[in-house]
């Protein structure tokens, strides 16, 4: 049971501190009057405990086979999904209910990524086609983004601190390109080729540079502005299929500061420049003296640790899993890797040096995705045999188990 939500109670814009009676000593009421007394709630948002589940979020089709993508906004105050009915849609976390409905699309949605300052969210689906919607209206923003000729996989917006009107985003496709899209026009602004197979994710860095990874075992580094092919780093055997940024966390959340969130709802206030000075020091702090690190995990069972802005050597190989790796993930802090494998483990690095430190057993089968706290203390993955499990990353075990899914966990934010 949640704990009932606390409210305040005003009469004539007097707050009733003890009684009705008390209260209205004060006040010139006659015996007759019908007297307004007006509530609100105390808190805009429900501290909801991570051990258990506090609601389930039902509305897409049962039809749909699955869920495939979620992602909640900058602000942390809606939450997104992306479905195979084919639907967007946007869910109030306050109400517990769906706020809004998106149809667009006409085959699965594979990805989904909210613009940093929450104002937009953009989905990519199964055909090639990129929708953007406003989440306040639910409705679709400007005209479709087409011009990819198979499915997206990866979907990733130009930091707020580059451009505070987040203009730009950059899609990935399994035709092999990267296209920068103008969201505000509609128009694709430059395509950039030079991956020989299906690229399988993207990152838009703080530093003007863009990410792409790819089945043809490479990644590729490219100056955002204007496309140029900055360097290609080699190394991995097989498909790349994950990589993170260790400013990810800073990047996503633009000028937002979810770890010290006070019950007020965050909403974007200031002026641009503010804005934009916000996410800059906040990506500062993150990225630190040197420039921002890259990890990228394989089907052949490594992760490489990389500089890619000065290198295309790899600062360190790190080796272990017993499978091919689904995913990889700095914590917010940046100081700890943890990686997602079919060995059915996860297993935290140093986000430094690449030194191995821990793994994380408990699943029965396939760990999908892996998502960090704000805080970086607690750490949840969502596995093929139906299971939440959080870990406790200092001490390095179990926290707490999830269970009430029906069949597999594909994706957790």
């Amino acid at each position: 049971q949640e704990d009932p939500l606390p409210l305040a109670f005003y009469v004539h814009d007097a707050e009733i501190i003890s009684s009705l009676g008390k209260t209205l000593e004060s006040q010139a009421v006659e015996t007759e009057k019908v007297l307004d007394i007006i509530y609100q709630p105390q808190a805009i948002f429900r501290v909801r405990a991570v051990t258990r589940c506090t609601s389930s979020l039902e509305g897409h089709s049962e039809a749909a086979i699955f869920v495939i993508s979620v992602a909640f906004s900058p602000t942390g105050k809606y939450l997104a999904s992306g479905s195979g009915d084919t639907t967007v849609r946007f869910w109030d976390l306050s109400t517990e209910t769906p706020h809004f409905t998106c149809q667009g699309h006409r085959h699965w949605v594979l990805s989904i990524s909210w613009s940093p300052d929450g104002k937009k969210l953009a989905s990519g689906c199964k055909n090639g086609q990129i929708l953007l919607w406003d989440p306040g209206t639910g409705k679709q923003v400007g005209r479709p983004l087409a011009g990819h000729s198979k499915w997206i996989t990866g979907l990733s917006w130009e930091p707020l601190h580059a451009n505070p009107e987040c203009r730009y985003v950059a899609s990935s496709s399994k035709d092999g390109s990267v296209r920068v899209w103008d969201t505000t026009v509609g128009r694709c602004e430059r395509i950039l080729t030079g991956h020989t197979q299906s690229v399988t994710c993207l990152r838009w860095g703080g530093d003007g540079l863009l990410y792409s990874a790819s089945q043809d075992r490479t990644i590729k580094v490219w100056r955002a502005h204007d496309g140029v092919l900055c360097r290609t780093l080699q190394g991995h055997g097989h498909w790349v299929n994950t990589m993170a940024l260790s400013t990810d966390y800073a990047l996503r959340t633009g000028a937002f500061e979810p770890a010290e969130a006070s019950v007020n709802a965050q909403d974007l206030q200031g002026s641009l420049q503010e804005l934009k000075d916000r996410a800059q020091r906040r990506y500062d702090l993150v990225r630190g003296q040197g420039p921002e690190r890259l990890v990228s995990g394989s089907d052949d069972f490594t992760l490489f640790l990389w500089f890619p802005a000065e290198d295309k050597k790899p600062l360190a190989r790190m080796t272990g899993h017993q499978a091919l790796i689904n995913q990889v993930l700095f914590s917010p802090d940046s100081r700890i890797v943890a990686s997602a494998s079919f060995d059915k483990s996860i297993k935290l690095w140093d986000g430094r040096t690449g030194k191995y430190l821990a793994s994380l057993r408990g699943h029965v089968a396939a760990v999908y995705q892996i998502a960090w706290s704000a805080d970086s203390r607690l750490l949840v993955s969502g596995s093929s045999d139906s299971t939440l499990k959080v870990w406790d990353v200092k001490a390095q075990k179990l926290a707490t188990d999830l269970p009430g899914h029906a069949d597999e966990v594909y994706a957790v934010d």
